[in-house]
């Protein structure tokens, strides 16, 4: 099985550009490992940096990380994967590469406004090997590195004199999952990673985990796909700016689908399908994802648009992803009982 380490030549910071060239090419069907690097490993570097993270930081000066935040694996071209294609990834498994992660209240967070500054919260896995069921947080500080955390994987020395332990003991449940994953946009040129769109990216959905599956468009040949920003967990809205921030890595399987054309993002789950709007504000995002769900259930659920229409509002289930990226985000859930599943 091919596996695919961050480093600083299989890595790329804050950006998403289609004429990136791929660090490696598989052939259709491929399972991998990669790792996934967190930008937030400067938050507590003697608990979330080991020595390749070290040595990525080191291999990456501070004026490549731009215009975004995030650090990306890949890009990974895929045999056979032609504009018009879908890309299809299987999430098989996810595994951390260190037990800590951080959670960011940022000055970009939904009530940043009332709290006037921004705090680190630093969370530790159960004991055990892999992932336990639930983390705990363990200490938290505010952050005064800089006027604001405006600079991607800022380094914060260690002083336990300022880490408060935090309050009482709570447990929070671990959902692992990949907050950027996606394919090249078709836009040429560099845009930053922070955020989403029909090409994936930065949607920051936590079902986005193992046992999913999620099919992206294909724009170019070959389809360029990376991941990054992965979550030990994260709630629907993300709303102080961050989940919680850790380093994994990542099994999968890439391949490509013929005959199942998608317009952005669609999560299958065991239950469900999930499609994604994204927009300026939440009427936009909640609109486009109500859009897809009624297109989806035309072309999957042998249904008019008018049945569609109906079904959407009885059954169909539309929640907030995140309002942190700038570009806010919404999706649909479509119980798998209203639809026939792809070929």
């Amino acid at each position: 099985m091919d596996r695919l380490e961050a480093s600083p030549a299989t890595c790329f910071w804050g950006f998403l550009d289609p004429d990136l060239d791929p660090v490696l090419s598989v052939s259709d069907g491929t399972e991998l490992t990669i790792e996934a690097v967190s930008h937030h490993a400067g938050d507590a570097p003697d608990l979330m940096m080991d020595d390749g993270i070290r040595a990525l930081w080191a291999g990456i000066p501070e004026a490549e990380r731009a215009p975004g935040v995030h650090v990306m694996t890949g890009p990974i071209a895929v045999a056979g994967a032609r504009p018009g294609d879908t890309l299809r990834v299987e999430l098989l498994e996810l595994v951390p590469r260190l037990p800590y992660g951080s959670n960011c209240a940022a000055h970009w967070g939904l009530l940043y406004d009332r709290f006037g500054k921004e705090r680190i919260t630093i969370y530790r896995l159960g004991e055990g090997p892999g992932f336990s069921e639930t983390a705990r947080p363990e200490f938290g500080y505010d952050f005064d590195g800089r006027d604001r955390y405006d600079v991607p994987g800022f380094v914060t020395a260690p002083d336990p004199r300022r880490r408060t332990p935090f309050g009482r003991a709570v447990e929070v449940a671990v959902r692992p999952h990949l907050g950027v994953m996606g394919v090249a946009p078709a836009e040429p040129g560099r845009r930053s990673s922070i955020p989403p769109g029909p090409f994936g990216g930065n949607v920051d959905n936590w079902r986005f985990g193992p046992g999913a599956t999620v099919y992206y468009p294909v724009s170019m040949p070959g389809a360029g796909f990376y991941v990054g920003d992965p979550h030990f967990a994260q709630g629907d809205g993300e709303i102080c700016g961050t989940a919680i921030e850790a380093s994994l890595g990542v099994r999968l399987r890439l391949s490509v689908v013929e005959g199942f054309p998608v317009a952005s993002p669609v999560l299958e789950t065991a239950t469900h399908w999930f499609v994604h709007g994204f927009g300026a504000d939440l009427d936009d995002a909640m609109r486009m994802a109500a859009e897809l769900a009624v297109d989806f259930l035309v072309d999957h659920g042998g249904v008019t648009a008018d049945e569609a229409y109906s079904l959407a509002s009885v059954a169909v289930d539309v929640g907030v992803t995140q309002v942190v990226d700038g570009t806010l985000g919404c999706h649909a859930a479509i119980p798998k009982s209203l639809v026939t599943p792809p070929a």
